[in-house]
């Protein structure tokens, strides 16, 4: 398996009832995947779950810190 890339930028375009997701590397490598609504609801979802967690994660850290 090949390393992972490091992400540069992405970008979300409307096309007419899915959407268009553009992924570039670093390296200028760029992916396009088309998505539904519900796809992205999905992604937008597990997004704001891992986020919060490590929110929280991270919240204990620095309480743990300031002791």
């Amino acid at each position: 398996m090949a390393a992972p890339k490091t992400l540069s930028k992405f970008s979300i375009t409307s096309k007419g009832e899915e959407f268009l997701l553009r992924i570039e590397s670093e390296g200028g490598e760029a992916l396009e995947l088309t998505a539904s609504y519900d796809q992205l609801d999905v992604l937008a979802d597990q997004i704001d779950e891992l986020l919060d967690a490590d929110e929280d994660v991270l919240e204990v850290e620095a309480d743990e810190e300031a002791k």
